[in-house]
């Protein structure tokens, strides 16, 4: 079993070239679809008020993702977490029920503009190990405890590690940064804000403040009690099996528990040619997480996110969801808040076993002309068995950015992303993120 010692070796010691070729690809696939979230979700009401506090209260020189205001390398990392949040189309681990690089960015991002000379590789090397420290810790976490709680909770661990390597913390300081960060990160109940959902979502820019927090504490001195998910047996093969390459794409701007089902629907739809308007009944069979997403009659775009019935109504009417279907301003569409209202859920027993490593839902649609049709059961797509290709992902991202940013800067932040590796740093990726959403 690879100790804690050999954990915090691996963190100071791996390098660019110990990646395989398919890990380095996959870090800048997350890369390039965290930022088309981050710019989407830049634009909602909760990334505005996260900006503007952090602005105020955490008061610094390093400037904001998608904003250009200054904030401290916490606030920066708090401030993108919850933008990236803010609209939930990022990445995800199935058996951590959580989100990794949410939360691994924004901390990565201010670090890396307050030390100035990091370089492409070393950017996207620490993005990666990112992904490793924080869904092992998940796994161990989860481990430890009968509730579910967000990702913050696992995601301060791992941005503390990564904030170790950046700041050339030795092995002592390091272990006590991730003392600090596993002690006082965010185990925040998950179930809470998907029963009530809010803008405070998954906990991931509490994480990554937290853990940004805890490795300048640890450098100042500070100490922590030993990280105890360090000393699980998640860690054994380190190094060898990369959990980056584990992760999940979303397709839709929702819930991951949600996308089963709009799956479901989309397949009838395709395959029998009906309109909307035809539906007169519509029932969703799937697993207990994804019928907690109850919410019907949204407000929000929090609303709109956290439930199943609005998503499979908008993918009904609109043939797919994009971030502008779930603003603010798009929520009081007829047709979609008719088919919402109508819809029905019910539990399956096999759904609920295969939770969390498989998330199953099959549909049930009822037409004004009598005919009943049954949907097989469906997974969300883009997972890491059959994950979207790099075209796939490309698309997504100017479809997001592009609104958002423009063309021509979505355009210089996809190169960017692509010749990161080749560059002597990082900044002028950072510079085009810095900007703020004209």
């Amino acid at each position: 079993m690879t100790t804690p010692n050999g954990i915090l070796d691996f963190i100071s010691e791996i390098s660019w070239d110990d990646l395989p070729p398919q890990v380095r690809l996959q870090s800048k696939l997350c890369l390039l679809d965290l930022i088309g979230v981050g710019a989407g979700g830049a634009s909602t009401k909760l990334s505005g008020i996260i900006r503007d506090y952090c602005a105020l209260d955490m008061s610094g020189a390093l400037p904001m993702m998608f904003d250009g205001r200054g904030a401290s390398a916490s606030g920066v990392a708090l401030a993108g977490g919850m933008t990236i949040d803010a609209l939930d189309g990022h990445d995800g681990f199935n058996p951590a029920k959580g989100h990794a690089g949410c939360g691994v960015l924004p901390a990565l991002y201010g670090l890396t503009q307050e030390l100035i000379d990091v370089t492409g590789q070393e950017f996207l090397l620490c993005l990666t190990l990112g992904y490793e420290l924080a869904c092992r810790t998940a796994l161990a976490q989860h481990a430890s405890v009968p509730d579910y709680h967000t990702s913050g909770a696992w995601v301060a661990v791992a941005v503390a590690g990564i904030a170790a390597r950046l700041m050339r913390l030795d092995r002592a300081q390091t272990a006590h940064a991730m003392g600090i960060a596993e002690y006082h990160g965010p185990r925040s109940q998950m179930m809470r804000c998907i029963d009530h959902p809010t803008m405070l979502k998954d906990g991931s820019g509490w994480g990554a403040m937290c853990g940004v927090a805890a490795a300048r504490l640890a450098a100042a001195g500070f100490t922590g009690a030993p990280a105890l998910t360090l000393g699980t047996d998640h860690w054994q093969d380190l190094g060898d099996r990369w959990l980056i390459c584990q992760q999940y794409f979303k397709p839709y701007p929702v819930c991951r528990w949600a996308q089963a089902p709009i799956a479901a629907v989309l397949d009838l739809q395709q395959r029998h040619g009906f309109a909307s308007q035809d539906i007169t009944d519509l029932h969703i069979v799937s697993f207990h997480e994804s019928v907690r997403l109850g919410t019907k009659q949204v407000t929000t775009t929090e609303e709109a996110q956290y439930s199943t019935s609005f998503p499979c109504a908008l993918a009904l009417v609109h043939g797919t969801i994009l971030p502008e279907h779930v603003a603010d301003a798009a929520l009081n569409h007829p047709e979609v808040q008719r088919l919402s209202s109508i819809l029905t859920m019910g539990e399956d027993a096999s759904a609920n076993s295969a939770f969390p490593n498989r998330r199953m839902a099959r549909a049930e649609i009822t037409l004004a002309s009598g005919g009943h049709l049954q949907s097989d059961w469906f997974e969300p797509e883009w997972d890491p068995t059959a994950p979207p290709s790099q075209e796939d992902l490309k698309r997504k991202f100017f479809s997001y950015a592009g609104p958002a940013l423009g063309l021509a800067r979505s355009q210089a932040i996809h190169h960017a992303v692509e010749t990161l590796d080749h560059g002597s740093n990082a900044q002028p990726l950072l510079d085009l993120l810095a900007q703020p959403i004209s």
